[in-house]
């Protein structure tokens, strides 16, 4: 399932993406797919291992452009480790939510993104997130939990104070929003109540089926209920000198070399 739109959000062969916060890695192996060369990073060891794995299987069985290139990484979102205007693309999907200092985050996301290049960044919805946090206090109140909720137009104005400009934006996955209002009310923990699992067969069948029906009905309720708000933006170009840009292809370089030093590379 996949919250950033790759239409609105363009990425191609020769892309440098960085995926942030890569959680399973569903953007990563889009982008990848896509013929991208991706760096998919996460701080839980367990994630990367597993991303980093199918990476490596998408390259075995053909499901990406030979030329392109990808691995995963362990990291900070605090301290990234790639030298700055390294990425065409980021992408830090439902991540910022979970950042004590967020404010960092933001900095490191712009700071390894080239002037010109697009940022996607996604969270929770205000108004679904409200209700689940007064459902349940269990939802968000873990280790690793959701630690804000983001009112829209003040995470365009913070992305913005960082040193981006606003693209564009909408609202994803707005049947996705009463399957979590469900979870916490039978508990927010309990993978086995029927209401949920029923429920969730429901989301299961409609992403592998697509029926117009729902497809009409999620895009006419995403404008409220949508789970996920996700903003597009861009870091704004700079006049560029003669050595700007071979220093960008260095960094970029050097990232993907480090990849595959690491033997987590793959491409």
């Amino acid at each position: 399932m996949l919250t950033v739109d790759f239409d609105q959000f363009p990425v191609g062969p020769g892309d440098r993406v960085l995926d942030m916060g890569c959680g399973a890695g569903r953007h990563a192996f889009e982008a990848y797919r896509r013929g991208a060369d991706v760096v998919a990073l996460d701080y839980s060891f367990d994630d990367v291992v597993a991303v980093g794995g199918m990476l490596a299987a998408m390259a075995a069985e053909g499901q990406a452009p030979e030329q392109a290139r990808a691995g995963a990484v362990r990291g900070d979102a605090f301290g990234l480790p790639f030298a700055d205007a390294t990425f065409d693309r980021v992408i830090a999907a439902e991540i910022l939510e979970h950042l004590p200092a967020d404010e960092k985050a933001m900095a490191e996301l712009v700071r390894v993104l080239r002037p010109g290049g697009l940022a996607a960044v996604t969270v929770p919805a205000w108004l679904p997130e409200r209700v689940c946090w007064g459902l349940s206090s269990g939802y968000h109140s873990v280790e690793g939990g959701h630690v804000r909720i983001y009112r829209r137009d003040d995470l365009v104005g913070r992305l913005t104070a960082a040193g981006l400009e606003y693209v564009g934006g909408h609202q994803a996955h707005a049947l996705h929003s009463p399957y979590w209002w469900l979870r916490c009310l039978v508990g927010v923990h309990d993978d086995d109540h029927p209401a949920t699992k029923l429920y969730h067969r429901l989301l299961v069948w409609d992403m592998m089926k697509r029926p117009r029906l729902t497809r009409w009905t999620e895009q006419a309720l995403n404008p409220v209920l949508g789970k996920s708000v996700v903003l597009y933006l861009r870091r704004p170009s700079v006049a560029a000198g003669p050595a700007s840009e071979p220093g960008e292809a260095q960094a970029a370089a050097a990232a993907f070399a480090k990849l595959e030093e690491s033997g987590r590379g793959v491409g």
